[in-house]
């Protein structure tokens, strides 16, 4: 076996390269994985602009589908060259958070910088998955087999976007003949969309202006897509709802703009679900929160993770209720992540998920 191993490394903001690393050791608990197919996220694009820090040095991404390469001395229920994901939120089952019952929160509950050091471990706080091998910490929490009727495509999903989604209609707890307004419809957004169908949601609003979205935006389980630079995408959903409001808003960018207009959109008592990464400091504008007197909850989520999410997320998609296949629009060798990441920084030609093999 090789010691070396290419991986996408970020140098300092504005530079994410390829390059060479030591393959990693194997812990007890660990589990080495020879990655077969990842991609980039919204999140990966916010640590290559510098708007979220990161160790220089570190290895980028966090959406593993790969085989079982090593396995730890202390780790059972798996073996070398079985296919797995392992979500990007690695749980230990034994922090503070994660006995609160928080496990996307595990970690040590210190922070650096603004940042909370909590379960989202992978191109966060340790080497990452666009790479030719990731380590898997705490294997058997963490990794989940991959049926073999489904393909990498079909799970890559599974780590971070679909759960994340899914997660944004799951906080929000929207319930059986709800409106819900999903605010932005990338591949985080269109899940949520697809969360929200599946939980009972009779009418889904979906904002966006891109038209290849707004289409995928339909196929994915919205009724209706209001695109913002057409019309006031606020003003819109109080005429779709007659005045009375959403039950639960979606906020799936990360703006000001967008996190406001999910507060000025909701019913009295509903819930705005914000699943956004922040660059700057949020504003709530006194009339949209109704002076803190309409009985809202604003609820934020970190992608779940472990193996039964990920088992879960994949029963779903055995089942057909979800297809995520036309989610990938791209695909690129590792060799070429660079040109991956210009494309979908910059949202070029149609991009929604790209995918990534060695």
């Amino acid at each position: 076996m090789p010691t070396k191993m290419k991986a996408a490394i970020f140098v300092e903001p504005g530079r994410i390269v390829l390059d060479e690393k030591p393959i990693p050791d194997v812990g007890p608990l660990d589990a080495l994985v020879r990655i077969t197919t990842t991609t980039i996220c919204g999140t990966d694009v916010h640590i290559l602009k510098g708007e979220y820090p990161v160790a220089k040095g570190l290895t980028i991404g966090h959406e593993p589908v790969g085989m079982i390469e090593k396995l730890g001395s202390a780790v059972e229920g798996y073996r070398e060259g079985q296919r797995v994901i392992a979500g990007a939120i690695c749980t230990s089952g034994h922090s503070n958070a994660a006995l609160c019952g928080c496990h996307a929160q595990d970690g040590p509950g210190t922070r650096h910088g603004f940042k909370p050091v909590g379960g989202w471990k992978f191109g966060n706080t340790i080497d990452g998955t666009q790479a030719e091998f990731v380590l898997v910490p705490d294997a058997m929490a963490n990794l989940s087999p991959v049926p073999d009727a489904l393909t990498d495509e079909q799970v890559l999903m599974c780590p971070d976007i679909l759960s994340t989604g899914f997660s944004g209609a799951e906080s929000g707890k929207v319930r059986i003949g709800d409106t819900v307004a999903v605010f932005a419809q990338g591949p985080i957004g269109l899940c949520a969309t697809a969360g929200a169908k599946l939980m009972g949601a009779s009418t889904i609003i979906a904002v966006e202006s891109v038209s290849v979205r707004q289409e995928m935006a339909r196929a994915m389980g919205a009724d209706h897509v209001v695109d913002f630079t057409k019309t006031d995408p606020a003003a819109e959903i109080m005429r779709l709802t007659d005045g009375r409001g959403v039950d639960v808003a979606i906020e799936a960018l990360g703006l000001q703009a967008t996190f406001e207009a999910g507060l000025r959109v909701l019913r009295p008592g509903g819930t705005l679900s914000s699943l956004g990464v922040y660059s700057s400091d949020l504003k709530i504008p006194l009339d949209a929160f109704l002076a803190g007197l309409g009985d809202h909850t604003i609820v934020t989520t970190l992608c779940p993770g472990g193996k039964e999410r990920m088992r879960r997320l994949m029963a779903v998609i055995s089942s057909g209720r979800v297809d995520t296949r036309h989610l990938v629009t791209h695909r690129y060798k590792l060799d070429q992540i660079e040109d991956a990441y210009d494309l979908f920084a910059n949202q070029r030609d149609g991009v929604l998920k790209v995918a990534i093999t060695p």
